[in-house]
């Protein structure tokens, strides 16, 4: 057992299990219970879990069927790039975030993947040599016997490590190596390879349809309904489900966005998914998942239900002041344009809610007043209608689609 595995990774400091939407075997290093001995394994940060790397999620679970062993998944946290930039001062070379960790266990789950090991990228683990990360982490930490990696893969400090050294040592330490090649996909009128630096840009550039033929599926962020300020209820009317107004004002769902540079920001239309259907577990699984502490913690997604149409600010608020209870943290703010008559007041707090980002009508704007503030809102859910409008027909096939997907 090398120093790396046995002296930072070992059960002291890092016996956490983390836990995803779906009961998915999620852990922060190696030495926990319940730990597969042995895995095919892929690396890397997966950040959208794009069609790319669906792609090679897919060849990998074949290939662990092949052997008789788990699929899994290695990635870090925080982002390798995240942690440099910090480490250099330079917060600007930090990557956008497309994906909330909470999200990409979930996408990770959808693909079939039996586990995932998050491991904290720090000094330690970005000072290790090419040979030392196969010999600590792959062989001593995961016990891989096949390891996938993509068409640029580089591993080690300084990036020393590629596919023809990582291919030796297979050869030489007994497991299997593979390379996978580019996934194209025709966006934007040519074919291009998918990763996720093109996703970021499609989304920065609100090209919301041109995202999801990248990802497969329309871009969402998913969460639990935090409280707020509760402004929006001093602002205007709301609708409930037969149409009439209430003076309840523009009410919204709060979900925190957990890095502080999201890949999309502005104004949206939405689709939000788990608002009227009862949280329940996936078919065959249990409620909760045990802790290595013994305890359990909810792993509920949200069922199958009909979207509500919104409309949603993601972002950091401009116009709000700095005493706002969630100030300085980036927020997906959705206010529903039909509010079920069920939930009452305060039913969506606590929710576990997916938000599909459909459209983009603008970058977020400063309003010197309240006033100015209610009818900007009051602007984009008109807006926001006639969308909806316009793609009815569109919308109900893909709903379907997403119904066919959750279900599978």
């Amino acid at each position: 057992m090398g120093p790396f595995t046995a002296r930072k990774y070992g059960p002291r400091r890092y016996q956490k299990r983390i836990n995803p939407p779906l009961a998915l075997k999620v852990f922060r290093g190696f030495h926990h219970p319940g730990i597969a001995p042995n895995c095919a394994v892929t690396i890397g940060n997966f950040d959208g879990v794009h069609r790319g790397h669906q792609a090679m999620l897919a060849l990998l679970r074949s290939e662990a069927e092949q052997r008789s062993v788990p699929s899994c998944v290695l990635t870090f946290e925080p982002h390798p790039r995240d942690y440099f930039a910090a480490l250099t001062g330079k917060p600007e070379l930090a990557p956008a975030r497309i994906t909330t960790l909470r999200d990409k266990l979930a996408d990770l789950q959808r693909a079939g993947i039996d586990q995932v090991i998050v491991l904290p990228f720090d000094a330690r683990l970005s000072s290790l040599t090419p040979q030392a990360f196969i010999d600590e982490v792959l062989l001593d930490g995961l016990g891989a016997r096949y390891v996938l990696v993509g068409d640029d893969f580089r591993f080690g400090a300084k990036r020393a490590g590629d596919y023809a050294l990582l291919d030796a040592a297979g050869q030489a330490q007994g497991f299997d190596v593979a390379r996978m090649n580019s996934y194209e996909v025709h966006v934007s009128g040519a074919g291009q390879r998918v990763s996720s630096s093109l996703v970021r840009t499609a989304l920065a550039e609100g090209r919301m349809a041109d995202a999801a033929r990248l990802l497969g599926h329309p871009y969402h962020i998913s969460g639990h309904v935090l409280h707020g300020r509760k402004l929006g209820r001093q602002l205007g009317q709301s609708v409930d489900g037969r149409g009439k107004g209430r003076d309840d004002g523009f009410r919204t769902l709060n979900l925190r966005f957990e890095h502080w540079k999201p890949a999309a920001s502005g104004i949206f239309v939405v689709q939000v998914h788990g608002l009227t259907s009862t949280i329940e577990p996936p078919p065959g699984r249990p409620k909760a998942a045990s802790t290595p502490s013994g305890g359990s913690k909810d792993t509920s997604v949200p069922s199958v239900g009909t979207p509500l149409p919104g409309v949603a600010n993601l972002g950091v608020r401009p116009s709000l002041d700095p005493n706002d209870v969630n100030g300085g943290r980036v927020l997906l703010e959705t206010h529903c344009l039909r509010w079920p008559d069920s939930l009452g007041a305060e039913g969506g707090y606590g929710k576990i809610i997916r938000v599909e980002l459909l459209h983009k009508l603008h970058d977020e704007l400063k309003y010197d007043s309240l006033d100015a503030l209610q009818s900007g809102i009051a602007k984009d859910c008109d807006e926001a209608r006639i969308w909806f409008d316009n793609h009815a027909a569109s919308l109900h096939a893909e709903t379907r689609r997403q119904t066919t997907r959750d279900r599978i």
